[in-house]
């Protein structure tokens, strides 16, 4: 409608004559010519108007959408707490998944204090400060030993990493060094390691190799090198004597700690808690078969001297300079059952027969003492 009476207003106003009606003071009507001139204001003036509705019903159009966008609100819109509380709800899968958002996300989510939580959570209980440092020094030498672990949910990313911090990049050669060093050193880059089994790490084996028939090794705890298989969800354990590597796979959580101690496994350990043993006590004490092969850690009880009636009010056992060990695995009158050490002066004794008992370390820890128990085993080893 609006164009039709533009249309007509148009063909008014273009013709040669126009007469526009006008009375005098007496009623009288006349006609009088206008110029051309006068049309075409007139003209002009409708049509610009025209232009001037459609040019502001877009201008409305046009605000309406700039304020919808303006409503729809991103991730990055919010403030830098919420953001960060959101981030800490993620799994560590989710955050991979986020890092491959964009760039500031992806910098936000390799952030050491959301990844230490992840940490502690899964391999808190297994490593400390001591694995991080040993892959620090990995990182710094560049030598990462490759697994042939099967493949985990975390592995696209470490690829994706890899592709991100290339050796032949374009940058400039300190500002890659750096930056990839910053990326490698992160406490994120040591979890993708080890959920990827790229790091064997030192840990302590429970019963080594018992489930492939060594049931003379029960009640025992080893030192290893172990690796993780994200989808079998255990662990493969490289155990070292005489030279040669034994492989056992197929580890279970439970079966594993961190080393108590940082003895190293051939190496004697100092005993600091002779003086304070007593029957009933928990300890572990070292033992290996040969003078060639490294020490384990065997699990016993403080037992009673020979003479002791046992009574606790009577007992004196814990005055004497020998102590007694028991580790009852093993039946009454077995060559295993019981063994003495001096409260003073104990160095590593014993016997090709009998093996060789080293340092003893007393177990105050609940969790420790449980743990053992276990692993303890209805039929009684001979």
């Amino acid at each position: 409608m609006l164009y039709f009476l533009i249309y007509c207003l148009s063909f008014l106003l273009l013709s040669k004559s126009f007469f526009m009606p006008v009375k005098n003071e007496n009623g009288k009507v006349y006609k009088f010519f206008l110029p051309w001139y006068k049309h075409r204001r007139v003209f002009v003036s409708i049509f610009q108007e025209s232009r001037i509705l459609t040019a502001i019903k877009r201008i409305k159009s046009s605000r309406m959408e700039n304020l919808d966008e303006k409503q729809e609100i991103t991730l990055l819109d919010l403030p830098d707490l919420d953001l960060e509380c959101i981030l800490e709800k993620l799994s560590p899968a989710g955050l991979c998944s986020m890092a491959g958002v964009c760039k500031t996300l992806r910098e936000k989510c390799k952030s050491d204090h959301l990844w230490k939580k992840h940490m502690n959570q899964k391999w808190g209980r297994l490593i400390g400060d001591a694995v991080y440092t040993e892959w620090q020094c990995k990182i710094d030498s560049r030598v990462i030993g490759d697994s042939a672990m099967q493949k985990s949910p975390f592995q696209w990313f470490s690829r994706f990493l890899d592709d991100l911090f290339p050796n032949g990049s374009k940058m400039e050669e300190g500002d890659s060094k750096s930056r990839s060093s910053k990326h490698e050193n992160s406490i994120m880059s040591c979890y993708m390691a080890l959920e990827t089994g790229k790091i064997w790490f030192p840990a302590q084996v429970y019963n080594r190799e018992v489930q492939n028939g060594h049931i003379g090794f029960m009640l025992s705890c080893y030192d290893a090198e172990v690796c993780y298989d994200s989808k079998a969800d255990n662990f493969v354990a490289s155990y070292s004597a005489q030279g040669r590597r034994t492989i056992e796979e197929n580890i279970e959580w439970n079966r594993l700690r961190a080393p108590a101690v940082d003895t190293p496994a051939n190496v004697l350990h100092i005993s600091d808690c002779l003086g304070d043993l007593k029957p009933d006590d928990h300890f572990e004490i070292q033992w290996r078969k040969k003078k060639e092969f490294p020490f384990g850690w065997w699990y016993g009880v403080v037992g009673h001297l020979g003479l002791c009636n046992g009574h606790e009010v009577n007992c004196m056992c814990h005055m004497s300079d020998m102590v007694i060990l028991e580790f009852k695995q093993y039946i009454p009158g077995s060559q295993w059952r019981r063994t003495a050490i001096k409260r003073k002066d104990h160095r590593e004794g014993g016997n090709e027969g009998d093996g060789f008992y080293g340092g003893i370390r007393k177990l105050y820890n609940k969790e420790e003492i449980e743990a053992w128990k276990n692993f303890w085993t209805n039929s009684i080893l001979e």
